[in-house]
């Protein structure tokens, strides 16, 4: 189902007559030129191109990619995927397959890409696939995308570029984990989808985010995140969708049937959706998160593995194109009798081979995990935040420590996956092969499947976009609408004393600010005092309370200062509303006892959250997570059972609504 009705996605051309035509005068697309029989058969796709000419054959046109004035078969769009992609994979030497089997970094300078090392990337190493984490404005980050495809087309056999994301729609930013949102529609975080309960809401989300996506020239976006929110600490709650299985696999399954545009495969309009990730990563024990080694296991049993899969089935049922594997290792798990490897997913065949692709029918691209090929020597494994970065860089090869890069490669590619997440180090692939290894018909195998998405997703056709187009789609009126209206539906009322809200804009005309702008105050023609004492409401956000590392609390301690300033807030006498923000099941016991009213979060801009609690809109959200009451009852729990806290402050489910709003 698409909402949306369709728009040109390609830059129009008028091309001649000739037999092969050298379009060169910018990312041009060549309309259908066919005649009424053979147009009944096939229909044309929009050719783009920067250099390769375009060679006519039948009344149809055709790329020539490799270059040599003929029709070769994978550059012909009439033929399956799969034969275009087996017949590329046969041209294709050691080292170019090898190429496509790692999923590299585009270089930046600044808000642009390093041309010279992106083309040393693409050129000398082969490599087709890559994360941009470039955060700019549309338009120039369609024209940054579009020069990586033009560097692409010069090579020999000019294979697109597939170009993947993390999520840059949220509000929340953690480094390696999202991108900052430049332009783009504001979406609450995934857990507030969550909140929202409407998987219907979460399908559109998803179809903005591909449009977004594919407007700039992105084409796989490394989400959702199908992982349950089973572990109270755990930093990555934010990018699940709850603790409810079922609830997170029918959000997850609408996020796929949006994001690709449909829940039959990929096609020239979709994003690829990598699912991650498998399985069992919200199960950290203590909370811990496994980008750090002391962090590395996580713990649960056969039933709870049971259950952790249930989300990703959601995907599988979308047809979803990608699997991202945890880091994390499955501490002694024993499977239906058969003790589990203790090594990180990406290198478990037990869990891509048995499960993933035989038990679960899985046929797509298994992209590892960042990194986990990398040392992790002492320092890395002494460090504990707060960042997982360090003069090391970054490496996560739980189980595999001491390992040699090159036995990582083999063991990862053996065990399963297709590419390497975050290398651009594809000589190891190649002296697997020659070291005997890993078999070069595996590396065929891999190489088939990157290929075959990349046929699907329309890109040997035309990988080029439209900049102005970009600066047009990305974050509209109509997108941020429903961006909006999503954020006011995941607020969470979680206590209303008296009826504080919605507040009565007859009554409220000071208010006191903390943790949210003053400018969407003064916009609404609030003054903004600068003492709770002078307000007729005071609003407080707060923070998620934790410390550094292994310090992951959840309660309040008072040291905090949006905590300091809520407590004096509420202590001045003036109605206080506090707006915790969720990104974890925090300890609110220390603050619905002092608040007026409490309103949870999970990324909300002041804007909406202002017309929510004046009443213009209602908080339609409910608690996708239990939360404890205490810090003991968090410690008592297991990390792998939702929701099992004995007498929560909030049950999962809890919500409150408005008696009336405000007109």
């Amino acid at each position: 189902m698409d909402i949306f009705t369709s728009r040109p996605r390609r830059v129009r051309a008028a091309v001649g007559g000739t037999a092969i035509g050298a379009l060169v005068l910018g990312a041009l697309a060549v309309p259908a030129l066919t005649s009424s029989a053979s147009a009944s058969r096939h229909h044309q796709p929009e050719l783009g191109t920067r250099s390769v000419e375009v060679i006519s054959q039948g009344g149809y046109r055709f790329r020539d990619l490799d270059k040599d004035g003929r029709l070769t078969p994978y550059e012909d769009w009439r033929l399956s995927p799969q034969r275009r992609a087996a017949d590329l994979v046969s041209r294709l030497s050691l080292e170019q397959k090898a190429g496509l089997l790692v999923h590299g970094t585009l270089a930046t300078t600044g808000t642009t890409y390093n041309a010279v090392t992106n083309t040393g990337f693409i050129a000398d190493r082969h490599i087709t696939t890559f994360i941009t984490r470039l955060a700019t404005e549309p338009a120039a980050l369609a024209a940054q995308n579009n020069g990586v495809q033009e560097i692409a087309e010069a090579q020999p056999f000019g294979i697109p570029v597939v170009i993947s994301t993390d999520p840059r729609n949220g509000f929340t930013t953690a480094a390696g984990q999202t991108v900052p949102r430049v332009g783009n529609t504001a979406f609450p975080d995934p857990i507030g989808m969550a909140a929202a309960g409407d998987p219907r809401l979460t399908r559109t989300y998803g179809d903005v985010v591909r449009r977004e996506y594919r407007a700039v020239g992105i084409h796989e976006g490394l989400s959702p995140q199908a992982d349950l929110a089973t572990e109270p600490r755990w930093s990555r709650i934010n990018g699940t969708f709850g603790s409810d299985p079922e609830d997170a696999r029918k959000q997850v399954n609408a996020y796929v049937a949006g994001i690709q545009d449909g829940s039959d495969g990929l096609g020239a309009e979709s994003v690829a959706a990598v699912v991650k990730h498998w399985v069992g990563y919200g199960a950290q024990v203590n909370g811990y998160d496994s980008h750090y080694y002391y962090g590395r296991y996580a713990k649960l049993d056969q039933r709870s593995l049971d259950r952790a899969i249930v989300p990703f089935r959601g995907a599988f049922d979308a047809d979803v194109a990608g699997v991202m594997p945890t880091y994390s290792i499955l501490k002694d798990l024993v499977y239906r009798g058969r003790p589990v490897e203790q090594v990180g997913a990406g290198f478990n065949t037990f869990l891509l081979q048995d499960l993933l692709r035989g038990k679960q029918g899985f046929d797509g691209v298994i992209v590892s995990d960042w990194a986990i090929a990398n040392d992790c020597p002492a320092a890395c494994k002494a460090n504990e935040g707060p960042t997982f970065f360090g003069p090391w860089g970054v490496g996560t090869p739980w189980g595999m420590e001491d390992a040699t890069k090159l036995q990582r490669f083999a063991k990862a590619f053996t065990a399963g996956i297709d590419q390497m997440g975050g290398s651009d180090e594809p000589q190891y692939v190649v002296q697997a092969v020659q070291q005997g290894l890993l078999s070069e018909r595996r590396v065929d195998e891999s190489a088939r499947r990157v290929l075959e998405q990349k046929v699907r997703l329309g890109l040997f056709e035309n990988p080029y976009v439209d900049p102005a187009e970009a600066a047009q789609v990305a974050g509209n009126d109509r997108f941020q609408a429903i961006g909006d209206a999503a954020q006011a539906k995941s607020l969470t009322l979680l206590t209303n004393r008296g009826r504080t809200l919605p507040a009565s804009p007859r009554r409220v005309k000071k208010v006191y600010l903390s943790g949210i702008g003053a400018q969407a105050a003064t916009d609404r023609g609030l003054q903004v005092v600068a003492t709770p004492q002078e307000a007729d409401l005071a609003i407080v956000g707060l923070s998620d309370p934790t410390g550094v590392g292994r310090d992951n609390h959840l309660d309040f301690r008072g040291t905090e200062a949006d905590y300091q300033a809520f407590a004096a807030a509420a202590a001045s006498g003036t109605p206080t509303v506090a707006v915790p923000n969720l990104v974890r099941p925090l300890v609110l016991t220390n603050v619905v006892d002092r608040a007026a009213a409490v309103v949870a979060d999970y990324g909300v801009s002041d804007e909406v959250l202002l017309e929510t609690i004046f009443g213009e809109r209602s908080p339609g959200g409910r608690l996708p997570f239990e939360l404890p009451a205490s810090m003991a009852q968090v410690e008592a729990q297991r990390p792998d059972l939702s929701d099992d806290v004995r007498r929560p402050l909030f049950e999962v489910g809890h919500g409150l609504r408005y008696a009336h709003r405000h007109r």
